[in-house]
């Protein structure tokens, strides 16, 4: 079964970027790159799902300001 999880990215002040799953609390990464970053945050939320006991609840995506 696959899902999709919506990720926020930032870059911060140090020129990396941190990306983090809202829909899964604590699933956060960093990287260097974009490509790194998004090997990253597939193998971070892998093991978010693993160590999770509970459904994820479905978030609806509203919008950026």
């Amino acid at each position: 079964m696959s899902r999709q999880f919506d990720v926020i990215v930032e870059e911060d002040t140090e020129s990396y970027y941190v990306a983090t799953v809202p829909a899964l609390p604590g699933c956060h990464t960093q990287a260097r790159s974009l490509d790194q970053l998004r090997e990253r945050m597939i193998e971070a939320i892998e093991l978010c799902l693993e160590v999770q006991d509970r459904d994820v609840p479905l978030l609806d995506f509203v919008g950026i300001r």
